[in-house]
């Protein structure tokens, strides 16, 4: 009797634990976006490191600064200026925004509520103490840190640019060598022959590893036969991860599983209760992990937003895990689902009352125009019941 059918979540698990964290490097500032910290950046100095200028006005002394009161103009002070010296009583010393404070000031008399004659100032609207004044360190002080590991947003990036950190320490991008299987494959732009199709599959994976934080490389495509699939394995000696794209099932000519058994794959799992994507293995091959996809693309694609994506979070050190859910409300009846939970292709969209999902009436696994225009996954439970309009359900965003 053959082993049941791995959950998804199973199926994740075990390709997780297949899985370590790739390393990091150096990398400057300007570089930095989008990648994921590997470790923290720590502030060199407070920020302000003075006390700041707020606004463009006037720095005064807040118990002098009254309703009508006039005050004497002695200097100046512009953004990376001082004063030429402390502020004494009865004066103002005219600042811009981002300028020090003068010692002996403790407050900035905005230029709205003041009115200038000549050398003097006159106050129309008191300011309190404290008032336009951004105090050193309000923003954070000496060894504040950004923790890692995160995903450095262009705020992060600002941040460790304000704590004077010129370069970053952020994860390696694990590479992902991608080998599409078959003779029946030609690459876009070549002319397939009349019983031949254009190879999709790892084009479409290698845009979403890249999204989400990976270096992809298609490699060429592996004909059905042992040398090409052992030459495919030297080719992707390098990588961090080896991916197959078709050959993962039974037939005399799915070849994968026998080859690289040959070649040492400790075999992890084979098969899943999904659909799409019933045939998948994953495993060890030449200390390598090594994920068999199948080769109906849409089957593909779905298993990469599985698997694949949470795979790249942990090999940057990323906590790892199925993707998001959210519930929404099923936009039509569905009848009953099978014995695999079902990730059917689907519109997400809004109502006056939340998330509406519709799923694509054709659900066939060689479908891409229907998951190029789908923007959801609908995700059904294995056994689920006919189900009406209205009911809630699982849906991944893609």
């Amino acid at each position: 009797m053959s082993a049941p059918l791995l959950s998804a979540a199973e199926a994740l698990a075990r390709v997780l634990a297949l899985i370590a964290p790739v390393g990091s490097e150096s990398v400057p500032l300007a570089e930095a976006s989008g990648r994921v910290l590997a470790a923290p950046v720590v502030a060199r100095r407070d920020q302000p490191p003075f006390a700041a200028s707020a606004m463009d006005g006037y720095a005064v002394r807040a118990a002098e600064a009254r309703e009508g009161a006039r005050l004497r103009v002695t200097g100046e002070i512009a953004a990376g200026g001082a004063a030429a010296a402390p502020l004494g009583p009865g004066e103002a010393i005219r600042i811009f925004t981002g300028a020090p404070l003068p010692e002996g000031a403790d407050a900035v008399l905005i230029q709205e509520d003041a009115d200038r004659d000549g050398e003097a100032v006159i106050v129309r609207e008191a300011p309190g103490a404290g008032a336009n004044v951004r105090p050193p360190g309000g923003d954070f002080r000496a060894g504040a840190r950004i923790p890692a590991p995160r995903r450095l947003s262009p705020g992060d990036i600002a941040l460790a640019a304000s704590m004077n950190a010129p370069f970053l320490e952020v994860a390696h991008r694990p590479l992902f060598a991608l080998v599409a299987t078959g003779d029946e494959l030609v690459e876009p732009g070549e002319a397939p022959g009349p019983s031949q199709i254009v190879s999709s599959n790892a084009y479409g994976l290698a845009a979403m590893l890249e999204a989400a934080g990976a270096r992809a490389r298609i490699d060429p495509i592996a004909r059905d036969n042992a040398p090409a699939l052992r030459a495919a394995l030297d080719r992707a000696a390098e990588a961090d991860v080896i991916v197959t794209l078709g050959g993962a099932s039974v037939g005399d000519h799915d070849l994968v599983a026998k080859v690289f058994g040959e070649e040492g794959l400790a075999l992890s799992f084979y098969r899943v209760a999904i659909r799409p994507g019933k045939p998948l293995m994953a495993g060890r091959v030449r200390g390598k992990p090594m994920i068999g996809l199948p080769g109906n693309p849409v089957s593909a694609l779905v298993l990469g937003h599985i698997l694949l994506r949470p795979a790249v979070d942990a090999l940057l050190g990323l906590e790892a895990g199925p993707p998001p859910r959210l519930r929404a409300r099923l936009g039509q009846a569905l009848g009953p689902n099978g014995p695999r939970e079902h990730y059917m292709r689907a519109r997400l969209e809004e109502d006056g009352r939340g998330p509406v999902v519709f799923p694509f009436p054709n659900q066939d696994s060689s479908l891409l125009s229907v998951l190029a225009a789908a923007n959801a996954l609908a995700v059904i439970p294995p056994g689920a019941g006919a189900m009406a309009a209205g009911e809630e359900i699982d849906v991944i965003r893609l």
